[in-house]
């Protein structure tokens, strides 16, 4: 194995660790000894992949968005009209949950720490912000298509993401209703249906 090769396994071990820790124990009560303990590096070895720790509970954030964004593109692209393309985003949300079931708490997490740490905030702001302008240039397009009512694009794409956040809240607070992923498909379509224009 190269060099090259074995920096990136540390690292990835580190972020993995790093992810475990956080997610059952959360963000304060992780050391950074702790972390470097589960994931056998030492101390020197964290240090030159991460500054700090905050540093690298930025980046498990930026890693999930990167993941996110990539999906929405390809949603948003493959769909024939907008409505199809939110309807399809809505049950992509719900796989999403399911594949991080056991990250929910670290995203928790993340909001927590907006509260009370500029840095973290503006971390999560910014994203928060391109997502509702992404959704108001598809209430745009679809409004131009003529599949969607000529609604005002940044209050629609407010209402969307605010039901999104919402809703994974919901997730997070009742985990184990194993019925609640058709619910929250159920009332997504409500929303969708709403600004969608018939006939």
């Amino acid at each position: 194995m190269s060099p090259q090769q074995r920096s990136r396994e540390t690292r990835e071990r580190i972020l993995a660790a790093a992810q475990s820790c956080f997610s059952q124990h959360g963000y304060d009560a992780t050391g950074v000894a702790e972390i470097c303990r589960r994931a056998g590096v030492s101390k020197g070895a964290f240090y030159h992949h991460f500054p700090s720790k905050q540093a690298l509970f930025l980046e498990l954030f930026d890693r999930w968005l990167a993941g996110l964004d990539a999906q929405l593109l390809a949603l948003q692209e493959a769909a024939p009209s907008v409505p199809e393309g939110l309807v399809a985003m809505a049950e992509m949300a719900e796989r999403l949950f399911q594949q991080a079931r056991g990250q929910l708490p670290l995203f928790l997490e993340f909001w927590t720490k907006a509260v009370h740490d500029p840095v973290v905030w503006r971390t999560l702001i910014a994203p928060y912000r391109r997502y509702r302008e992404f959704f108001a240039q598809m209430v745009r397009r679809g409004i131009e298509e003529g599949s969607l009512k000529p609604v005002d694009p940044e209050a629609a794409a407010l209402a969307i993401v605010s039901m999104a956040v919402g809703l994974f809240l919901q997730r997070v607070l009742e985990s184990d209703d194993h019925d609640l992923g058709s619910t929250m498909r159920a009332s997504f379509l409500l929303l969708v249906q709403g600004l969608e224009r018939k006939g």
